[in-house]
């Protein structure tokens, strides 16, 4: 009988030693997607942030305006257009 009182404990201590590393590894698997969730949040709000960011360098406004500043560029008057025209051979006039 004490030889069937020995293996039973082992199995005994065994099964508790299985059920507290579960409980561990459970512990720390929520916690990792906690902070994959967290990560998550963060990456949406800077993918707002960006998305603001781009619909607001976009506008016409600001285009024309570094456009002016940094391209030099005018817009486009009668007083400084000219109009080419090519022959059939192909050579400009």
């Amino acid at each position: 009988m004490s030889r069937l009182n020995l293996i039973l404990m082992l199995a005994v201590l065994g099964s508790g030693a299985l059920m507290v590393r579960s409980a561990y590894e459970a512990r720390r698997l929520f916690t990792e997607i906690d902070k994959a969730q967290a990560e998550a949040r963060r990456l949406d709000a800077d993918l707002q942030r960006l998305q603001a960011e781009r619909q607001a360098q976009a506008t016409n406004l600001r285009v024309e305006k570094v456009a002016r500043e940094r391209l030099q560029m005018r817009a486009a008057t009668p007083a400084i257009i000219q109009q080419a025209s090519l022959s059939a051979s192909g050579v400009q006039r």
